[in-house]
């Protein structure tokens, strides 16, 4: 794994100390054809295998308490955000890491209802490589998962509602059918009402867990839920993983629903590359 940005001593072609104004400066013929041999190519940073630590450190929370809403997902080159409707097979080995490695740093992880029917969600287990971490931060051993969802129409019989090592959370709005909250708190959820009406609102979500304490928050998606977050400008952070494939067909963008009236900006944090896949992290200004 390289890191290309933000821009080190690590990550600084040998030589370009001299500035980028002289390398722009125009040649003359006579060097153009002394410098016509082979090129090259130097790589930009070293390439090797991170540490568990060393990619929690790149990817930790803003300091403070404050709610800080981040999202990871990951692209095909042509825009897919899913593969037969999933992302494993789009994703990589170094993916996989850095997804650990985000929800290792989590208090929560947000998850629309319909990605956990298709992903088959299980609940966020502890790692022995973040417990000193966790514990220093005041965390419990593992994050919880916060299902986001109207309906609740959700199987009360998988792992996430009978094994989970933190109690799973439902959001849903004021009208959720009553007998599906009383369902849901059967099965040992615990549901937090997040809106007016039966749909859940994001800002309100937010509150919600903030009062929990929960202040580190994560969502995998799907694409109706990040497009409900950014809809709604309550999107701190996006960690996107840009695959090196194409898979054409019409399978979803990483986020959907409506357009939102004026694009939203973001800007580079950081870049890191293996194996082709790019691991981007855009935040707010």
């Amino acid at each position: 794994m390289r890191s290309l940005f933000p821009v080190t001593e690590a990550t600084v072609v040998p030589g370009s100390e001299k500035g980028a104004d002289e390398a722009r400066e125009p040649r003359s013929d006579q060097d153009r054809e002394q410098s016509s041999g082979p090129v090259r190519e130097r790589s930009s940073a070293e390439d090797r295998e991170w540490s568990l630590d060393e990619l929690a450190d790149r990817y930790a929370y803003p300091p403070g308490g404050d709610p800080w809403l981040r999202a990871n997902m990951v692209s095909t080159l042509d825009g897919a955000a899913q593969h037969d409707g999933r992302s494993q097979p789009i994703s990589s080995e170094a993916d996989m890491r850095i997804f650990g490695t985000l929800r290792a740093l989590a208090d929560v992880v947000l998850v629309g209802a319909e990605t956990v029917r298709l992903e088959g969600y299980r609940p966020a287990r502890a790692r022995d490589a973040f417990a000193a971490r966790r514990a220093a931060a005041g965390q419990g051993p593992a994050p919880a998962i916060a299902i986001v969802s109207g309906s609740l129409d959700l199987d009360f019989t998988l792992p996430l509602f009978t094994e989970p090592l933190v109690p799973t959370l439902i959001l849903t709005g004021a009208e959720a059918p009553a007998h599906r909250v009383r369902a849901a708190e059967d099965a040992g959820a615990r549901v937090l009402v997040a809106g007016d009406t039966a749909r859940v609102d994001p800002a309100a979500a937010v509150r919600a867990l903030a009062d929990l304490g929960l202040t580190r928050l994560l969502t995998e998606g799907g694409p109706q839920l990040l497009g409900q977050l950014v809809a709604a400008d309550v999107l701190d952070e996006l960690c996107l993983t840009v695959s090196p494939m194409l898979t054409a067909g019409d399978a979803q963008r990483i986020g959907g629903g409506p357009c939102v009236e004026v694009p939203k900006r973001l800007h580079l944090a950081s870049l890191l590359e293996e194996d082709g896949f790019l691991f981007c992290r855009y935040r707010r200004s």
